[in-house]
């Protein structure tokens, strides 16, 4: 991985409200130099509103950014330096792949002897060499994001700014590109704020998520800790795959589902209104002792293929519906009950999730 050469990013207590309506409610993160961050959220959750406040495209109603440590909250766009990768790509039509990848050279005054080597290295960099005199509309949309990407990227800075820049592709191509994008990040060691509200892309790419709902930060951490120590039942909902069904708090590691005792690996929350959060890849299909994990036991409704996994619903034996995944090579789905017929579940503690629900 390449030394981290990123821009450390510090906001403080971000807002923004168009009249009554807050679209960004005293959001405060730091980012680490070279550290890869998305922004995640529903729409209208404001991850699109804080990017515009970080390029500076729109101005806080409150609150701070600095880059570096210095105060650029009121700086305009073109002198912070920063590379941006829209949603729509942004490249100009009349002009070719390289002259398009040079603009931002040409905007920043380099010296015109070194536009030529500086395109020829980037487009290397995102595998589009030999493609510096082909028009934009000669381009497959995969080729036209990579060339977004290098404009970005050529006059080499700090912080690069990505706003959903793969939605448009199919979803074979998308997800290549996050691979590449991941492996091209750890190349340059730019900081990168990524702007996605697509779960499993923001957990492939990042070494942080930032989940956003209603204008505020509702939690940030690694994925593989969102995914399994969400904050609330809004977290947990959104991360994953994952079914909310109420329990009652026995005792600081028990709960109660349906009238069946669960053991925690965690602390229970306090409060009455309480959730686990059953993923469905965490529920392991019983057919011996349980050997400490938790039993739960219903009955199959329905089975779905979905090529490489097969999603098994049920019923508990309360009504609660409840649903788990499972390869779809030939042993794993020899073991699978017919519908109508009984099946047996375990839970491990660790995976046993209960979380606060959150209102609305």
């Amino acid at each position: 991985m390449a030394e981290a050469v990123g821009e450390r990013v510090e906001i403080s207590e971000a807002s923004k409200a168009y009249g009554p309506v807050v679209a960004l409610d005293r959001v405060s993160l730091d980012v680490a130099p070279g550290e890869f961050v998305s922004l995640l959220g529903p729409s209208g959750s404001g991850k699109t509103t804080l990017l515009g406040i970080l390029g500076g495209f729109v101005q806080p109603s409150g609150g701070s950014i600095r880059f570096g440590g210095r105060d650029v909250t009121w700086t305009p766009p073109h002198k912070r330096d920063v590379g941006i990768v829209f949603q729509n790509y942004a490249l100009f039509p009349h002009m070719s792949v390289g002259e398009n990848v040079a603009f931002p050279l040409r905007a920043r005054r380099q010296p015109r002897s070194s536009w030529g080597e500086r395109v020829r290295r980037t487009l290397a960099m995102v595998d589009l060499t030999g493609y510096e005199d082909r028009g934009i509309h000669q381009l497959s949309g995969g080729q036209r994001q990579r060339v977004a990407l290098a404009r970005a990227m050529v006059f080499e800075p700090r912080l690069i700014l990505m706003d959903e820049p793969l939605s448009a592709l199919d979803k074979q191509l998308r997800e290549a590109m996050q691979i590449e994008l991941r492996q091209l990040h750890r190349r340059l060691g730019a900081t990168i704020i990524y702007v996605t509200h697509d779960q499993r892309e923001a957990l492939t790419m990042s070494d942080r998520v930032a989940i956003l709902r209603n204008g505020r930060l509702v939690q940030i951490d690694r994925p593989d800790r969102l995914h399994d120590h969400p904050a609330d039942s809004f977290v947990a909902g959104f991360i994953g795959e994952a079914t909310l069904l109420p329990v009652a708090r026995i005792d600081d590691r028990t709960v109660s589902l349906a009238g069946t005792a669960l053991v925690t690996a965690r602390p229970v929350p306090a409060g009455a209104d309480l959730v686990l959060a059953v993923q469905t890849e965490k529920l392991l299909l019983e057919e011996g002792p349980a050997d400490g994990r938790n039993r739960l036991s219903g009955t199959v409704v329905d089975t779905v293929y979905q090529g490489e996994s097969l999603r098994v619903f049920l019923r508990l034996a309360d009504g609660t519906g409840l649903s788990l995944r499972q390869p779809s090579h030939f042993e794993a789905v020899r073991r699978i009950p017919g519908v109508g017929q009984p099946i047996a579940l375990s839970l491990h503690p660790e995976d046993t999730i209960v979380v606060p629900r959150t209102e609305g």
